[in-house]
């Protein structure tokens, strides 16, 4: 039976197959600090007992609901569960991953006096095995406690999306039409949510406290194949739809710029993470639709560093050349790095490459 009181935070839980986890996950929500919350459990078809492991945690609590439904997909599960929602503000919890007992109590603690439209924290990578957490900084120090509007500190677009150290006023959501691209698997779909959050908020609080345990070494989490190869594709061609619909005046030229450099950083994370046989066809089609960026004006390569608009139009204009030299040296580590920058360019390349990596 659902509450008639309104809670003051939705969690949206995306739930596929992961019996082996979920108890964990839905264990860090029952010690939350922080209680006035609901808990939807959104079980996209599951075969094995994730279900019945929902519903269990349903049976005793009633701040916890199951959405049992037809497979269809990481998107349309959780556009389902923003449908469900009722409370004041949105958070995400992935179902193999695991909150800090006093995650939401953090985020709301820093949402509520300042009115905040959407609020970050930085998370942990967690190992199984010894139980290993490490920390990793999404927000620098600098730009935590206070309001931000990030469509002029921009510096949250370098990051990789991770919506699930947040939270979101889910009237905010619904007034800038943010909703998940609901595209088949589960690859790259918080890609576009995450930007569409960030280009659209005027009040967003950082805050340095980690969130969420996040799991790296579930063997059932995406891998690569022909069908997931451009899903990231259609994650930012969904950013440059939505960004053709609105009218944001004077942060328009910036926000296309910055779409184009989470375009560009993403893609290239993405081909370092595919299968051989798929990398060029992938880098092909990165070139072509950076080259029509450029040839419809949207692309202004004065916007660019110095370094990144070297790889841009390497890639561009010798995409079997690129894939060559990044694959001969472009491994983690300083070393490699520079290796990679003097391949491609020469000693101009290494003092860019040092120089501008955190440049737009």
């Amino acid at each position: 039976m659902t509450s008639n009181i309104t809670p003051a935070i939705s969690v949206l839980i995306p739930i596929y197959n992961v019996e082996k986890y979920l108890k964990e996950c839905l264990d860090s929500l029952l010690s939350q600090t922080f209680g006035n919350f609901e808990a939807i459990c959104l079980n996209d078809g599951s075969t094995d007992s994730s279900s019945a492991i929902a519903h269990e945690y349903a049976a005793a609590d009633a701040r916890f609901r199951v959405v049992d439904k037809q497979n269809s997909g990481y998107g349309a599960t959780m556009n389902v569960g923003l449908d469900e929602a009722r409370g004041t503000y949105i958070a995400v919890l992935e179902s193999d991953d695991f909150f800090y007992p006093n995650a939401l109590e953090i985020l709301h603690s820093a949402a509520e006096p300042f009115d905040a439209q959407a609020v970050k924290g930085n998370f942990t990578f967690y190992w199984t095995q010894g139980q290993r957490d490490e920390l990793h900084r999404m927000v620098e120090p600098d730009m935590c406690g206070h309001v931000v509007d990030t469509r002029e500190d921009m510096r949250i677009f370098f990051q990789k999306a991770s919506i699930w150290s947040g939270l979101y006023r889910r009237d905010f959501l619904l007034e800038n039409n943010i909703r998940f691209l609901e595209t088949p698997g589960a690859s790259y779909q918080d890609s576009s949510f995450a930007f569409k959050i960030w280009a659209a908020a005027e009040r967003a609080v950082f805050m340095e406290d980690p969130i969420v345990h996040y799991r790296q070494d579930n063997e059932s989490s995406s891998v690569n194949s022909k069908g997931k190869v451009f899903c990231v594709c259609e994650e930012y061609a969904e950013v440059n739809r939505w960004l053709d619909t609105r009218d944001d005046g004077a942060y328009a030229r910036s926000l296309r710029h910055m779409a184009h450099v989470s375009q560009y950083n993403a893609y290239l994370w993405n081909l370092d993470r595919l299968a051989p046989e798929f990398k060029l066809e992938f880098l092909r089609r990165m070139g072509d639709e950076f080259r029509s960026y450029e040839a419809s004006g949207l692309l202004d390569w004065n916007d660019w560093s110095a370094w990144r608009a070297l790889n841009l139009k390497s890639l561009m204009e010798d995409p079997e050349r690129y894939i060559r030299v990044r694959e001969r040296s472009c491994d983690d580590g300083a070393a490699k790095k520079a290796l990679f920058a003097l391949r491609l360019g020469g000693p101009k390349a290494l003092a860019q490459a040092i120089a501008g990596r955190g440049k737009n």
